[in-house]
């Protein structure tokens, strides 16, 4: 099992970016599958999660409205639409596989990482 990162760059504030994880193997076998990053300096955070229906989703609140979480069943890959980004937004993001148990939402929960895509916005 792998994941694969890809989409990052540098913008503007107030513009947007697309990121992609694509992921090996059955996408039924992954359960929820969620967007974390880390800014410099600082730990890795939560940004988003979803099942791997794509019929539940769940973001960190200064996110919500900014950025949409998708992925598709057929191929397995993630997305993470990223509208009126912020200086503060700039980060290393990774995406990241539940291990189906414990806090959907801290980095323990999560077995396999990708290797991260960086998003630098700038004011």
């Amino acid at each position: 099992v792998q994941l694969q990162a890809s989409g990052g760059g540098l913008v503007q504030a107030g513009c947007s970016m697309r990121l992609s994880c694509a992921t090996s193997g059955h996408p039924a076998s992954y359960y929820y599958m969620s967007w974390f990053r880390q800014a410099p300096g600082k730990e890795r955070e939560f940004v988003a999660t979803i099942n791997w229906r794509g019929s539940s989703t769940y973001y960190k609140d200064s996110v919500k409205g900014r950025f949409t979480i998708s992925r598709s069943v057929a191929s397995g890959t993630v997305y993470l639409q990223m509208n009126e980004l912020k200086p503060e937004d700039t980060a290393v993001y990774y995406c990241a596989k539940y291990n189906e148990r414990g806090d959907l939402f801290t980095v323990i929960s999560y077995e396999k990482w990708g290797q991260g895509t960086l998003v630098t916005v700038s004011s």
